[in-house]
């Protein structure tokens, strides 16, 4: 359990009311009596960054987001909305944390620790290091992973199975007679390692099983996804009946495109998407949905269970995936 302000009041060995002094009136305070104070809160980890009217409780009702990206695509804003939409009914604020470089991310996990601002630190779709998560638990908060590759180290999870997901695509266009698929995806361009990375080796784990011809392109940052994928297609003696994207976001400009190349989807070729994000049922595209605004609430809920010391019957918890059939895919 986290240190109270009684805890640090009887450690001191003084009264709660010159530890909330201590740390919302200091000037109030002796220096003396106030470093002692602030010395038995560091040995209890109490939070001495707290706002004044929760310092009674040792909760700061902030709760910390980390995602991989500077940007808040659509993934990220609809954890956002299902986060937000249980934690403000119980007074939290959601504090988000990109960790898009290398030096960002050294700055949270040796900082966060030391403000001890936060109730709990839930990281969406990247991998947190042993000794970061170790750096975390010394503030005795819960960590919480969404979309991460292994729950290890985390109190709690919920994820989808990208594997499963990209599964489902692989034998749909497999039914339909497609023998040779080329798998499309973008540069991750980032230290961090990303779960959807297990899409990729799902997909080739999946054409193996089934015997089908298959290649991965990735494409770097910075280039043209489009036209990278629309050469790579074009250059090959036995061309792909099919498409794999590892995201609608790719998937669904390219459709677009296809007509430049005097291509039609799907009579010429078929393609597919992950996601079922933006614009992905208005275009028709053929995809694998996952929710991650049901991803959030269901997160909240476990981390809300965590800072109150609940027990969960189900700590880690897997969402199942859904393909959406729709008109990028036909026959062979």
């Amino acid at each position: 359990m986290r240190a109270s302000i009684s805890d640090v009041a009887k450690k001191s060995g003084v009264s709660v009311a010159t530890v909330s002094r201590s740390f919302t009136r200091p000037e109030l305070v002796s220096q003396i009596t106030r470093a002692k104070v602030l010395k038995a809160a560091e040995s209890l980890n109490f939070a001495v960054s707290r706002a004044p009217g929760t310092l009674k409780s040792g909760q700061s009702l902030r709760i910390a987001l980390l995602i991989g990206s500077a940007d808040i695509e659509w993934f990220t804003a609809g954890i956002m909305s299902g986060l937000n939409a249980v934690l403000r009914k119980e007074g939290y604020d959601l504090v988000l944390y990109p960790i898009d470089s290398l030096e960002t991310r050294k700055d949270f996990f040796t900082d966060l620790p030391l403000r001890r601002n936060a109730d709990a630190v839930i990281v969406s779709s990247f991998d947190i290091l042993p000794e970061e998560v170790a750096r975390l638990k010394t503030m005795n908060i819960p960590i919480v992973g969404i979309n991460v590759s292994s729950p290890s180290g985390f109190s709690a999870s919920v994820s989808i199975d990208d594997n499963t997901g990209i599964g489902l695509a692989v034998r749909h266009l497999y039914t339909l007679g497609h023998t040779n698929i080329m798998y499309i995806l973008e540069s991750f361009g980032s230290s961090l390692s990303f779960s959807s990375q297990h899409r990729v080796t799902g997909f080739i784990k999946a054409c193996q099983d089934l015997g089908i011809q298959h290649r991965v392109l990735q494409v770097d940052d910075g280039d043209t996804c489009i036209n990278v994928a629309m050469t790579a297609l074009l250059e090959q003696q036995r061309k792909p009946t099919a498409l794999c994207f590892h995201q609608d976001s790719l998937a669904v400009p390219f459709l677009y495109q296809m007509r430049k190349y005097g291509m039609g989807v799907p009579s010429d070729i078929s393609i597919t998407g992950f996601d079922d994000s933006t614009f992905a049922e208005e275009v028709g595209l053929t995809t694998v949905r996952q929710d991650p605004k049901a991803l959030g609430t269901i997160t909240a809920g476990k981390t809300l269970a965590l800072i109150r010391g609940e027990h969960i019957d189900k700590a880690h918890e897997t969402i199942p995936v859904e393909l959406m059939l729709r008109h990028t895919t036909a026959q062979a």
